[in-house]
């Protein structure tokens, strides 16, 4: 079985990289006539982002032709999904129940084959978090019965969004973050799996990048903080003009991290408007930035964009609190554009050294936004 088979699922657009993340930008010491990046422009960049994992998830087990070698009759995850071969996972497939976590070795780890699934303490790291079963043989018509035609990848993350929302949202009450960093997951059959009857799915979380690969994560999602934000120093890769996942600052990417605020301490009560939010951070963000980068001029100086994120009604009823401080480079057209090291030092922009504007009358401190610039509430 292929590793893109096992780890990679379409996720919908709004979900595992939730549209809007990125709120509000504003620039440093910005230049009189300087556009800021957009709420609208932001909101559009991370959808196309959603997208594109969907499509990348879609081709990639679409084009597979199921499995593959050894494992020919085995499960595949998100979907993982059990055929009767009496190994160890399958076993550990078809007995896994609701809070039960499952993890196995990367196909890039094991020279692509997977016979060591295994059911594993949820303290220990582990790639997916059963949140319940699904058995289509239950359902009625002729769909999903004897010598039915295999669902496909666009067919089962159709059931996962049907059903499996529902169970993983019984499974954490009102604690599951919808935009946060973890994701909605379907472990179902293979097409040889399927042809030989096996019809049992399982419901659960996971934590995967945006091409849709899932990466380990320690400790059940009822017990941690779902917020959706980077350590300070994440570099975000970049693909043509949008963000990807974190690379080494070494690396182009779109953005780097340079704080994480927790709402919390500031409001401690209900949730704070989306306005009291930004008259929030665009202080402590600013001093995030002088601090992160050395210096007050150094953003200006830079050509950067300092933004936040901010926290939904969804995400504060779950219990997230974080949003991340960041810096990057807009692109007029939508977009980032191309950075390549640390904004601490010396910095490419698209492969040039960036060019300090002119210098800004005194008396201003903190950056101002433009009018408009954060979504309607």
């Amino acid at each position: 079985m292929s590793e893109d088979e096992i780890e990679k699922t379409p996720q919908p657009a709004d979900a595992e990289r939730p549209a809007g993340k990125k709120t509000l930008s504003v620039d440093a010491e910005r230049p009189a006539g300087k556009k800021t990046l957009s709420a609208t422009h932001t909101r559009r960049f991370l959808a196309a982002v959603a997208v594109g994992a969907v499509v990348a998830a879609i081709v990639t087990i679409a084009i597979s032709g199921g499995l593959r070698g050894s494992d020919s009759a085995a499960p595949t995850i998100s979907g993982v999904g059990p055929a009767a071969t009496g190994s160890p996972r399958d076993d550990a497939f078809t007995s896994a129940a609701a809070g039960d976590c499952l993890d196995w070795t990367p196909a890039t780890e094991s020279g692509g084959e997977r016979t060591d699934m295994s059911k594993v303490s949820c303290d220990r790291p582990h790639r997916f978090e059963v949140a319940g079963p699904f058995d289509l043989s239950v359902f009625p018509g002729a769909e999903f019965g004897p010598g039915s035609r295999y669902p496909g990848a666009i067919r089962f993350a159709e059931l996962r969004d049907e059903h499996c929302t529902p169970v993983v949202t019984s499974y954490l009450g009102s604690g599951f973050d919808p935009k946060g960093k973890f994701s909605v997951g379907l472990m179902f059959p293979s097409e040889s799996g399927w042809a030989s009857g096996e019809r049992s799915l399982r419901c659960g979380l996971q934590y995967s990048t945006t091409t849709g690969e899932l990466q380990s994560f320690a400790g059940r999602v009822a017990d941690q903080d779902q917020s959706n934000v980077w350590d300070a120093g994440t570099c975000i890769g970049i693909n043509g003009n949008l963000p990807t996942d974190p690379v080494d600052c070494t690396q182009p990417h779109a953005y780097e991290v340079i704080s994480v605020i927790d709402l919390g301490t500031q409001f401690p009560g209900p949730m704070p408007s989306v306005e009291d939010q930004d008259r929030y951070l665009e202080g402590v963000c600013t001093q995030a930035s002088n601090e992160y980068l050395g210096s007050a001029d150094a953003l200006r100086n830079k050509t950067l964009t300092l933004f936040w994120d901010n926290v939904s009604l969804e995400s504060w009823l779950a219990g997230s609190r974080r949003v991340n401080c960041s810096v990057g480079k807009e692109v007029e057209t939508g977009g980032f554009s191309a950075i390549t090291g640390s904004a601490k030092g010396e910095i490419l922009i698209n492969g040039a050294a960036p060019i300090p504007p002119p210098a800004q009358p005194e008396g201003r401190s903190l950056p101002t936004p433009l009018p408009g610039a954060a979504p309607p509430s």
